[in-house]
């Protein structure tokens, strides 16, 4: 990887490199004759979320991609996987989201989808960041005549939701009499989720709705599911859904007010998938993060789990590459490849309420199935990324935790790609255990990286 494109696109803070508008206008030059390979017009999308920083880096996007001779359609706030489909849906050379997922508002960020609709790989982002270069693309603009046009897609919310509800089976497209608290964040999802739910029959309780580009996540959505989970006791609902800032990927809680992280939602999907012969290779992917239960879990059953790196275009690279056709992460990505090409969580929310309906059994008996190993998850914030095995008392501390561990746990040691931390996670059958060794993992990273 380049120094621009973490795991997830371009992120930062807004209004400061790379997120400012000179930085951002030139990526939008870089992406732009990338994508302007074939005859004719070229058109890219752009979406984004709620942040009120969404604005300024719209329109950086959009003046540097008409300078080089290619259409922009603005989509509005939409999901990422709204804008992945759109992408594909209309064509277009290639589609851009706006958004810092879960991040605060302060932070914004820039992800891409090519033509299929898929994230870009490793290569085509290297050539952009080399495209940024001062003067490589000075030679290239567009002449007067062919500057590029920029258009507003009224109806993008609309063709979304016909979409998401065209991905469930025709037995299970009527949701009446289920009752749902969704909770959007403030975010990208605001709009259609309510709006999908209620065409599909369901009684929608929203809280989360209300954006005034300063309060994305804040308090509300995946990472804060508590006030979900206590309407769902207080309205006595089936269930709550809640998303995240761009909506790629949820939480969700079961009649009791109990939560199903993106384990819980995998497992049930494997299971169920299973059950009607439809889990090609009898394997699913996770993630090297995805809970030891989940894997012990699935193998009962005679299921493969298939560990990738984490991030949910690892996840999709490693079901490609077996032919697997469901994958997630246990933040809640999860990926349905015959439905769409990234994580979404509004497709995923659908597809749990329909396991519940077709099984006639409610969600807390799904998240009984998975009995998850207490899993310790710790961070430190750290100024570089010193790579672990150039550190030896890290190297040490590793192998001594491992020893401790044995075949009864498992530890995991990375850095973020989206944020200056590092993780520690460790688990085990026992709690304190757990705590023990991922307490003795950070005191000695904080001392050889501090």
């Amino acid at each position: 990887m380049g120094e621009l494109f973490g795991t997830d696109g371009v992120r930062g803070v807004a209004n400061l490199p790379p997120m400012d508008s000179e930085t951002v206008l030139r990526l939008g030059r870089a992406v732009a004759h990338v994508f302007r390979r074939r005859d004719g017009r070229h058109r890219i999308l752009i979406g984004k979320d709620t942040r009120v920083s969404g604005y300024m880096l719209e329109t950086a996007l959009e003046t540097g991609i008409a300078s080089m001779g290619v259409d922009t359609y603005l989509l509005g706030p939409l999901p990422t996987p709204g804008v992945a489909f759109m992408t594909r849906s209309m064509r277009a050379d290639a589609g851009i989201m706006i958004s810092a997922s879960h991040n605060p508002y302060e932070d914004n960020g820039i992800k891409f989808f090519g033509a299929d609709g898929f994230k870009l790989d490793d290569e085509t982002e290297l050539e952009i960041e080399r495209l940024m270069l001062p003067g490589s693309l000075d030679q290239l603009r567009a002449s007067p005549d062919l500057i590029g046009k920029a258009f507003r897609i009224e109806d993008a919310v609309g063709r979304y939701t016909v979409y998401l509800k065209s991905c469930l089976d025709k037995d299970v497209r009527q949701l009446d009499g289920l009752k749902v608290v969704v909770d959007s964040a403030h975010g990208a999802a605001y709009r259609v989720a309510p709006l999908a739910l209620r065409e599909l029959g369901a009684e929608v309780i929203s809280i989360g709705n209300e954006p005034d580009g300063k309060n994305i996540n804040k308090g509300f959505g995946s990472l804060h599911p508590e006030k979900m989970a206590q309407l769902v006791v207080e309205h006595g609902a089936d269930c709550g859904i809640a998303f995240d800032g761009d909506a790629d990927r949820l939480i969700v809680c079961d009649e009791k007010g109990e939560i199903l992280d993106g384990d819980h939602l995998l497992a049930m999907f494997a299971l169920d998938l299973k059950s009607n012969d439809a889990l090609s290779g009898n394997a699913v992917v996770g993630t090297v993060m995805s809970n030891l239960g989940l894997e012990r879990t699935l193998e009962a059953q005679g299921i493969r789990l298939l560990r990738s790196g984490v991030g949910d275009r690892y996840v999709l690279s490693m079901m490609q590459e077996h032919g697997v056709v469901l994958g997630g992460e246990q933040s809640g990505h999860m990926i349905f490849l015959e439905n769409s090409t990234t994580g979404d969580g509004i497709l995923s929310a659908l597809m749990a309420l329909s396991v519940m309906i077709r099984s006639e059994r409610p969600l807390s008996e799904h998240r009984a199935l998975l009995e998850k190993y207490p899993q310790v998850l710790k961070n430190l914030v750290v100024e570089n990324k010193i790579p672990f095995d150039e550190v030896p008392a890290i190297q040490k501390a590793q192998k001594e935790a491992e020893a401790t561990l044995g075949d009864r746990g498992r530890l995991l040691l990375r850095y973020s790609g989206t944020e200056k931390k590092a993780r520690v996670m460790v688990e085990a059958e026992d709690p304190d255990t757990c705590n023990a060794v991922a307490d003795m993992l950070i005191d000695v990273l904080s001392k050889e990286l501090l």
